[in-house]
Protein backbone atom coordinates (compact mmCIF):
# COMPACT_ATOMS: atom_id res chain seq x y z
CA UNK A 1 0.00 0.00 0.00
CA UNK A 2 2.65 2.42 0.80
CA UNK A 3 4.07 2.67 -3.09
CA UNK A 4 0.17 3.88 -3.89
CA UNK A 5 1.41 6.86 -1.99
CA UNK A 6 5.15 7.21 -3.34
CA UNK A 7 5.44 10.11 -5.08
CA UNK A 8 7.82 8.87 -7.62
CA UNK A 9 5.51 5.95 -8.21
CA UNK A 10 2.40 8.43 -8.88
CA UNK A 11 4.47 10.93 -11.26
CA UNK A 12 5.27 8.25 -13.38
CA UNK A 13 2.08 6.88 -13.70
CA UNK A 14 0.85 10.14 -14.74
CA UNK A 15 3.10 10.20 -17.74
CA UNK A 16 2.16 10.08 -21.28
CA UNK A 17 2.74 6.30 -21.91
CA UNK A 18 2.21 5.36 -25.23
CA UNK A 19 1.79 1.66 -26.52
CA UNK A 20 1.60 -1.87 -24.99
CA UNK A 21 4.07 -2.90 -22.83
CA UNK A 22 3.17 -6.03 -22.62
CA UNK A 23 3.82 -7.26 -25.94
CA UNK A 24 7.34 -5.95 -25.54
CA UNK A 25 10.25 -7.36 -23.20
CA UNK A 26 11.62 -5.10 -20.89
CA UNK A 27 15.47 -4.94 -20.67
CA UNK A 28 16.28 -6.13 -16.69
CA UNK A 29 18.25 -2.72 -16.39
CA UNK A 30 17.88 1.05 -18.37
CA UNK A 31 21.23 0.99 -18.15
CA UNK A 32 23.52 4.65 -19.77
CA UNK A 33 21.50 7.14 -20.34
CA UNK A 34 21.12 7.46 -24.49
CA UNK A 35 24.41 8.68 -26.30
CA UNK A 36 22.73 8.88 -29.91
CA UNK A 37 19.24 9.94 -30.72
CA UNK A 38 17.73 10.12 -34.15
CA UNK A 39 14.95 13.15 -34.63
CA UNK A 40 12.18 13.22 -37.31
CA UNK A 41 12.02 17.19 -37.40
CA UNK A 42 9.01 16.63 -39.88
CA UNK A 43 7.31 13.74 -41.49
CA UNK A 44 6.70 15.40 -45.00
CA UNK A 45 9.08 14.14 -47.81
CA UNK A 46 9.14 15.36 -51.60
CA UNK A 47 9.17 12.11 -52.21
CA UNK A 48 7.29 8.24 -51.50
CA UNK A 49 9.42 5.76 -51.69
CA UNK A 50 7.96 2.42 -52.14
CA UNK A 51 9.46 1.05 -48.83
CA UNK A 52 8.67 4.07 -47.14
CA UNK A 53 4.94 5.03 -47.99
CA UNK A 54 2.04 3.79 -49.58
CA UNK A 55 1.26 6.28 -51.92
CA UNK A 56 2.17 10.37 -51.99
CA UNK A 57 -1.64 10.83 -50.59
CA UNK A 58 -0.64 9.01 -47.28
CA UNK A 59 -1.68 11.86 -44.68
CA UNK A 60 0.94 13.22 -42.52
CA UNK A 61 0.42 13.52 -38.88
CA UNK A 62 -0.99 15.94 -36.85
CA UNK A 63 0.61 18.24 -34.09
CA UNK A 64 4.22 18.17 -35.54
CA UNK A 65 6.21 20.53 -33.17
CA UNK A 66 7.57 23.76 -34.54
CA UNK A 67 11.25 25.47 -33.78
CA UNK A 68 10.58 26.85 -30.51
CA UNK A 69 9.68 23.51 -29.26
CA UNK A 70 12.03 21.83 -31.01
CA UNK A 71 14.42 24.40 -28.98
CA UNK A 72 13.51 23.29 -26.05
CA UNK A 73 13.72 19.25 -26.63
CA UNK A 74 17.29 19.76 -28.36
CA UNK A 75 18.43 20.97 -25.14
CA UNK A 76 16.86 18.38 -23.09
CA UNK A 77 18.51 15.95 -24.50
CA UNK A 78 22.03 17.54 -24.13
CA UNK A 79 21.07 17.93 -20.39
CA UNK A 80 19.94 13.66 -20.47
CA UNK A 81 23.34 12.79 -21.91
CA UNK A 82 22.97 12.98 -25.36
CA UNK A 83 26.10 13.32 -27.34
CA UNK A 84 25.43 12.45 -30.75
CA UNK A 85 22.21 13.97 -33.10
CA UNK A 86 20.96 13.01 -36.32
CA UNK A 87 17.83 15.09 -38.02
CA UNK A 88 15.97 12.63 -40.21
CA UNK A 89 12.59 13.06 -41.55
CA UNK A 90 10.33 12.83 -43.93
CA UNK A 91 12.97 14.83 -45.43
CA UNK A 92 14.39 16.98 -43.17
CA UNK A 93 15.85 19.49 -45.47
CA UNK A 94 12.18 20.42 -47.05
CA UNK A 95 11.56 22.47 -42.85
CA UNK A 96 11.35 25.74 -43.97
CA UNK A 97 13.81 26.71 -40.72
CA UNK A 98 16.39 23.73 -41.34
CA UNK A 99 19.43 25.49 -41.49
CA UNK A 100 18.26 27.40 -38.05
CA UNK A 101 17.61 24.32 -36.21
CA UNK A 102 20.99 23.17 -37.09
CA UNK A 103 22.53 26.46 -36.07
CA UNK A 104 20.98 25.70 -32.61
CA UNK A 105 21.85 22.47 -32.30
CA UNK A 106 25.37 23.53 -33.48
CA UNK A 107 25.84 26.02 -30.17
CA UNK A 108 24.59 23.04 -27.64
CA UNK A 109 27.77 21.56 -28.38
CA UNK A 110 26.82 17.93 -29.72
CA UNK A 111 29.68 15.83 -29.96
CA UNK A 112 28.36 14.87 -33.42
CA UNK A 113 25.71 16.33 -35.65
CA UNK A 114 24.70 14.77 -38.30
CA UNK A 115 21.50 14.71 -41.28
CA UNK A 116 20.06 11.96 -42.99
CA UNK A 117 18.29 13.02 -46.37
CA UNK A 118 16.91 12.53 -49.88
CA UNK A 119 19.40 15.27 -51.30
CA UNK A 120 16.61 16.61 -53.62
CA UNK A 121 17.38 20.11 -51.67
CA UNK A 122 20.60 19.49 -51.00
CA UNK A 123 22.30 21.65 -53.89
CA UNK A 124 21.33 25.28 -52.04
CA UNK A 125 21.97 23.81 -48.53
CA UNK A 126 24.53 22.01 -48.42
CA UNK A 127 26.73 25.41 -47.74
CA UNK A 128 24.53 27.23 -45.77
CA UNK A 129 24.46 23.50 -43.07
CA UNK A 130 27.93 23.30 -43.68
CA UNK A 131 28.32 26.89 -42.31
CA UNK A 132 26.04 26.51 -39.67
CA UNK A 133 27.53 23.60 -38.04
CA UNK A 134 26.49 20.37 -39.35
CA UNK A 135 29.32 17.41 -39.07
CA UNK A 136 28.10 14.79 -41.69
CA UNK A 137 25.87 13.87 -44.57
CA UNK A 138 24.50 10.86 -45.36
CA UNK A 139 22.63 10.76 -48.72
CA UNK A 140 19.91 7.39 -49.80
CA UNK A 141 20.23 6.98 -53.27
CA UNK A 142 18.48 3.77 -54.03
CA UNK A 143 19.54 4.06 -58.02
CA UNK A 144 21.84 5.65 -60.85
CA UNK A 145 19.27 4.91 -63.13
CA UNK A 146 16.70 7.99 -63.57
CA UNK A 147 13.91 6.23 -64.93
CA UNK A 148 13.93 3.56 -62.31
CA UNK A 149 15.02 6.16 -59.90
CA UNK A 150 11.23 7.92 -60.58
CA UNK A 151 9.55 4.72 -60.01
CA UNK A 152 11.66 4.30 -56.74
CA UNK A 153 10.55 7.12 -55.19
CA UNK A 154 7.22 7.48 -57.32
CA UNK A 155 8.61 11.33 -59.34
CA UNK A 156 11.86 12.17 -57.54
CA UNK A 157 14.02 13.54 -60.10
CA UNK A 158 17.98 11.81 -59.62
CA UNK A 159 20.04 14.70 -61.48
CA UNK A 160 18.47 16.92 -58.72
CA UNK A 161 20.04 14.38 -56.15
CA UNK A 162 23.31 14.18 -58.14
CA UNK A 163 23.45 17.94 -57.98
CA UNK A 164 23.12 17.71 -54.04
CA UNK A 165 25.78 15.19 -53.78
CA UNK A 166 28.34 17.18 -55.46
CA UNK A 167 27.23 20.29 -53.93
CA UNK A 168 28.22 18.55 -50.32
CA UNK A 169 31.52 16.98 -51.63
CA UNK A 170 32.25 21.08 -52.85
CA UNK A 171 31.47 22.05 -49.32
CA UNK A 172 33.75 19.77 -47.75
CA UNK A 173 31.77 17.02 -45.65
CA UNK A 174 33.47 14.44 -45.08
CA UNK A 175 33.08 11.15 -45.31
CA UNK A 176 29.82 11.28 -47.23
CA UNK A 177 27.71 7.80 -46.77
CA UNK A 178 25.51 6.94 -49.74
CA UNK A 179 22.47 4.48 -48.18
CA UNK A 180 20.80 2.20 -51.01
CA UNK A 181 18.20 0.08 -50.55
CA UNK A 182 18.69 -3.47 -52.02
CA UNK A 183 15.71 -4.71 -53.34
CA UNK A 184 15.90 -8.22 -55.48
CA UNK A 185 14.26 -7.63 -58.96
CA UNK A 186 14.59 -3.69 -58.42
CA UNK A 187 18.02 -2.57 -58.60
CA UNK A 188 19.73 -5.68 -57.01
CA UNK A 189 21.95 -5.32 -60.53
CA UNK A 190 23.39 -2.21 -59.97
CA UNK A 191 25.26 -3.12 -56.47
CA UNK A 192 28.66 -2.54 -58.47
CA UNK A 193 28.12 0.15 -60.45
CA UNK A 194 26.78 2.66 -57.57
CA UNK A 195 29.73 1.24 -55.21
CA UNK A 196 32.58 2.17 -58.56
CA UNK A 197 30.60 5.74 -58.64
CA UNK A 198 30.91 6.23 -55.08
CA UNK A 199 34.55 5.33 -54.76
CA UNK A 200 35.50 7.35 -57.88
CA UNK A 201 34.06 10.21 -55.87
CA UNK A 202 35.68 9.19 -52.53
CA UNK A 203 32.43 8.54 -51.00
CA UNK A 204 31.33 5.73 -48.59
CA UNK A 205 28.20 3.51 -50.03
CA UNK A 206 26.11 1.68 -47.99
CA UNK A 207 24.25 -1.31 -48.87
CA UNK A 208 21.04 -2.01 -46.64
CA UNK A 209 18.88 -5.03 -46.17
CA UNK A 210 15.23 -4.11 -46.94
CA UNK A 211 13.46 -4.40 -43.11
CA UNK A 212 9.96 -5.89 -42.42
CA UNK A 213 8.67 -2.26 -41.07
CA UNK A 214 6.02 -0.61 -42.58
CA UNK A 215 5.93 -0.76 -46.34
CA UNK A 216 9.15 -3.06 -46.28
CA UNK A 217 6.96 -5.43 -44.37
CA UNK A 218 5.38 -6.12 -47.87
CA UNK A 219 8.51 -6.45 -49.87
CA UNK A 220 10.59 -8.30 -48.08
CA UNK A 221 9.58 -12.16 -49.01
CA UNK A 222 10.15 -11.22 -52.79
CA UNK A 223 12.88 -8.57 -52.70
CA UNK A 224 15.03 -9.00 -49.95
CA UNK A 225 18.90 -8.98 -50.59
CA UNK A 226 20.63 -10.07 -47.70
CA UNK A 227 24.02 -8.92 -46.95
CA UNK A 228 25.55 -11.79 -47.51
CA UNK A 229 24.59 -12.42 -50.88
CA UNK A 230 25.27 -8.52 -51.46
CA UNK A 231 29.01 -9.06 -50.01
CA UNK A 232 29.32 -11.57 -52.71
CA UNK A 233 28.32 -10.30 -55.18
CA UNK A 234 31.02 -7.56 -54.72
CA UNK A 235 33.69 -9.98 -53.54
CA UNK A 236 35.88 -9.02 -56.58
CA UNK A 237 36.38 -5.38 -54.95
CA UNK A 238 36.66 -6.27 -51.61
CA UNK A 239 39.43 -7.64 -48.91
CA UNK A 240 38.57 -11.07 -47.36
CA UNK A 241 38.36 -9.47 -44.24
CA UNK A 242 35.88 -9.82 -41.16
CA UNK A 243 33.10 -6.90 -41.54
CA UNK A 244 33.62 -4.28 -38.49
CA UNK A 245 31.47 -1.27 -37.25
CA UNK A 246 32.73 1.86 -36.45
CA UNK A 247 32.43 2.39 -32.31
CA UNK A 248 29.45 4.59 -31.67
CA UNK A 249 28.06 5.30 -35.17
CA UNK A 250 25.29 3.31 -35.88
CA UNK A 251 25.15 -0.38 -36.83
CA UNK A 252 26.53 -0.55 -40.40
CA UNK A 253 29.78 -2.98 -40.90
CA UNK A 254 32.34 -2.27 -43.40
CA UNK A 255 34.86 -4.14 -45.39
CA UNK A 256 37.92 -2.60 -47.35
CA UNK A 257 38.34 -2.01 -50.96
CA UNK A 258 40.52 -4.61 -52.30
CA UNK A 259 42.74 -1.83 -54.71
CA UNK A 260 42.65 0.82 -51.80
CA UNK A 261 42.50 -0.15 -48.38
CA UNK A 262 41.11 3.29 -47.94
CA UNK A 263 38.05 3.24 -49.60
CA UNK A 264 35.11 1.05 -47.73
CA UNK A 265 32.08 -0.21 -48.68
CA UNK A 266 29.31 -0.70 -45.86
CA UNK A 267 26.77 -3.41 -45.32
CA UNK A 268 23.48 -2.74 -42.96
CA UNK A 269 21.43 -5.77 -42.05
CA UNK A 270 18.72 -5.20 -39.67
CA UNK A 271 16.53 -8.42 -41.34
CA UNK A 272 19.15 -11.23 -41.64
CA UNK A 273 20.92 -10.10 -39.03
CA UNK A 274 18.87 -7.96 -36.24
CA UNK A 275 21.13 -5.73 -33.71
CA UNK A 276 18.89 -5.00 -30.86
CA UNK A 277 21.28 -5.69 -28.19
CA UNK A 278 24.50 -3.06 -28.91
CA UNK A 279 21.29 0.17 -29.99
CA UNK A 280 21.78 2.80 -28.10
CA UNK A 281 19.74 5.00 -29.88
CA UNK A 282 16.71 7.03 -28.64
CA UNK A 283 14.26 8.44 -31.32
CA UNK A 284 11.60 11.72 -31.09
CA UNK A 285 8.84 11.47 -33.60
CA UNK A 286 7.96 14.54 -36.02
CA UNK A 287 5.39 15.20 -32.88
CA UNK A 288 7.15 14.78 -29.72
CA UNK A 289 6.85 11.64 -28.74
CA UNK A 290 10.30 9.92 -27.33
CA UNK A 291 10.53 6.03 -28.62
CA UNK A 292 12.43 3.87 -27.13
CA UNK A 293 12.95 1.55 -30.30
CA UNK A 294 12.39 1.98 -34.22
CA UNK A 295 10.21 -1.06 -34.09
CA UNK A 296 7.02 -0.50 -32.04
CA UNK A 297 4.63 2.33 -31.19
CA UNK A 298 5.89 2.51 -27.74
CA UNK A 299 6.98 6.03 -26.50
CA UNK A 300 6.48 9.04 -23.93
CA UNK A 301 4.90 11.76 -25.29
CA UNK A 302 7.38 14.98 -24.75
CA UNK A 303 5.35 17.28 -26.90
CA UNK A 304 3.56 19.15 -24.23
CA UNK A 305 6.57 20.07 -21.98
CA UNK A 306 8.45 20.68 -25.00
CA UNK A 307 5.29 23.72 -26.09
CA UNK A 308 5.79 24.66 -22.88
CA UNK A 309 9.70 25.65 -22.49
CA UNK A 310 10.06 22.58 -19.70
CA UNK A 311 13.19 20.87 -20.20
CA UNK A 312 13.54 19.50 -17.18
CA UNK A 313 10.26 17.25 -17.30
CA UNK A 314 11.48 16.00 -21.23
CA UNK A 315 14.82 14.99 -19.14
CA UNK A 316 12.85 13.36 -16.89
CA UNK A 317 10.39 11.23 -19.87
CA UNK A 318 13.60 10.54 -21.51
CA UNK A 319 14.42 8.56 -18.39
CA UNK A 320 10.84 7.03 -18.79
CA UNK A 321 11.33 6.40 -22.11
CA UNK A 322 14.91 4.81 -22.28
CA UNK A 323 13.80 2.49 -19.61
CA UNK A 324 11.50 1.28 -21.81
CA UNK A 325 13.78 -0.23 -24.47
CA UNK A 326 13.49 -4.20 -25.55
CA UNK A 327 15.69 -6.58 -23.99
CA UNK A 328 17.77 -6.79 -27.42
CA UNK A 329 18.93 -10.26 -26.35
CA UNK A 330 15.68 -11.40 -26.85
CA UNK A 331 13.85 -8.74 -28.86
CA UNK A 332 14.86 -9.03 -32.52
CA UNK A 333 13.72 -5.43 -33.81
CA UNK A 334 12.02 -4.88 -37.12
CA UNK A 335 11.93 -8.48 -37.63
CA UNK A 336 8.94 -8.32 -34.71
CA UNK A 337 5.51 -8.90 -35.65
CA UNK A 338 5.03 -5.32 -34.40
CA UNK A 339 7.40 -3.46 -36.89
CA UNK A 340 4.66 -3.60 -39.51
CA UNK A 341 2.53 -1.70 -38.44
CA UNK A 342 5.26 1.03 -37.83
CA UNK A 343 5.33 4.64 -39.73
CA UNK A 344 9.16 5.01 -41.07
CA UNK A 345 8.46 8.43 -42.46
CA UNK A 346 6.86 9.76 -39.06
CA UNK A 347 9.89 8.29 -36.45
CA UNK A 348 12.75 8.99 -38.73
CA UNK A 349 13.66 5.90 -39.61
Amino acid sequence: MAAMNDPAVEKRRSLPMLGARALVPKRASAGPPPRSVRVSVTDRCDFACTYCRPSRNDGYADGRLMTPAWKTMFEALRRAGVRRVRLTGGEPLVHPEIVAIVAHLSSLGFEDLALTTNASQLARLARPLRDAGLHRVNVSIDTLDPVRFREVTRGGDLDAVLAGIDAAIEAGFSPIKLNTVVLRGVNDDELERILLWAWERRLLPRFLEVMPIAEGAKLVAEHLVTAAEMRRALAAHLLAEEAVTEPGLGPAKYVRARHDPGLRVGFITGTSDTFCETCDRLRVSSTGVLRPCLATDDGVDAAAPARAGDAETIVEHIGLAWSMKPDGTVWKGCTEETAAGVSMRAIGG
